[in-house]
């Protein structure tokens, strides 16, 4: 049951972050917004299946009690890589390196489209660690 609730609430943060948050990248600034956004390897099921499958609460983490949320801004390439994994909000103790790694090996994303071509675009992802 936990496990459950744990999945709809991070499946609904990041269908709001993945709405809301992409921008194109014009060279090394980020410009304005894209026709579509990113879409990740398997859609939001698939990002949701991915963080649940390999993200490893830190020991350290778990020793403390520390709880919260990591916010992450990446880049999504205009092939679909991963890239320029950052910690925006960050909780300490192991769960934000933690949180990089896992989004950094979320795989090929299909990349954002602007007037019909692929772009690079940033976007943010709230990563939540519970107890």
């Amino acid at each position: 049951m936990k496990t459950l609730l744990r999945v709809a609430f991070f499946s609904l943060v990041l269908g709001i972050a993945l709405s809301f948050n992409a921008t194109v990248q014009a060279q090394e600034t980020v410009s304005s917004t894209v026709d579509e956004m990113p879409v990740p390897p398997g859609g939001i099921t698939g990002l949701t299946n991915h963080m649940i499958q390999n993200l490893k609460y830190p020991s350290a983490a778990k020793e403390a009690k520390v709880q919260g949320m990591v916010v992450i801004s990446f880049i999504v390439t205009a092939e679909g890589k991963v890239e320029n994994v950052e910690v925006l909000r960050g909780i300490g103790s192991g769960c934000d390196e933690e949180a990089v790694r896992v989004i950094s090996q979320s795989g090929t994303w299909t990349p954002a489209k602007k007037e019909g071509k692929t772009v690079a675009s940033k976007m943010t992802l709230p990563v939540q660690f519970k107890l």
